[in-house]
């Protein structure tokens, strides 16, 4: 299998690891097992152990230069702080499908902004690809399938809006530390630094988590969420952007 094809096989699997992950949170944050600010402690610290893990496992010890360490601190803040931060946050006050139509500006915003800044080739399959998303998602819509409580459809909304483009921004800023370093030892900085800009948010939620009240179902969510929907999500995604742009 050549590595175009692995990389658009490890896109399709974290698109589906993203699609978990809105059940996942939603089933939490309904039920009151967790806020999202705690989550997202949850979710970004197991991460960074794990990331941290897999360097004892196989050290790979690269410099980052002077340069691009800015760069890399802009990252944790688009790709870490505000994204995680802004996102489960929307996504417990507004409905999922809501949310999963609002990720599209992703996308949308980074096929012409890499066009742009990057100068990546804006051809039909691109456009072709991203009418088809637009078009499944707007059927989901008018299936009017409301899934989840809205608590405020509206704040939570804008929210998503906001952690897409952050998102968008992040891959922008990314990819040149991509193809410059070694992907996952840029990811843990990443992370490593994304955890200590989330702390001062979420660590009074985090201790807040009922954990003795949780069932099967209730921590199998919350694995969903760190294992397959952050850390294999985003080790996926760094490999797509290096393979694919």
């Amino acid at each position: 299998m050549n590595k175009r094809t692995l990389a658009h096989q490890a896109l399709l699997f974290t698109n589906l690891f993203f699609a978990i992950n809105l059940t996942a949170v939603k089933h939490l944050t309904n039920l009151n097992l967790a806020k999202p600010f705690g989550i997202n402690v949850v979710r970004v610290g197991v991460s960074v152990l794990l990331l941290w893990l897999l360097y004892l496992l196989k050290p790979v010890k690269i410099k980052i230069e002077k340069e691009d360490r800015r760069r890399l601190l802009l990252c944790a803040v688009t790709g870490i702080a505000i994204n995680q931060l802004l996102f489960l946050k929307g996504l417990s006050l507004t409905h999922s499908i809501h949310a999963a139509l609002l990720m599209l500006i992703t996308p949308i915003l980074i096929v012409f902004i890499a066009a742009w800044l990057l100068k990546e080739r804006l051809g039909m399959y691109k456009i072709t690809g991203l009418a088809l998303g637009i078009s499944g998602a707007m059927v989901l819509i008018l299936a009017k399938d409301n899934s989840g409580n809205g608590d405020n459809i509206f704040i939570g909304d804008i929210l998503i809006i906001i952690n897409a483009i952050s998102y968008t921004f992040y891959f922008i800023l990314v990819k040149p530390l991509m193809l410059k370093y070694d992907p996952i030892v840029i990811i843990r900085w990443i992370f490593t630094f994304g955890l200590i800009m989330i702390l001062p948010f979420g660590w009074f939620e985090f201790i807040q988590i009922p954990w003795g009240d949780y069932t099967a179902i209730d921590f199998t969510s919350m694995a969903l969420i760190v294992f397959t929907g952050t850390f294999l999500a985003y080790l996926f995604n760094i490999y797509g952007i290096k393979i694919l742009g």
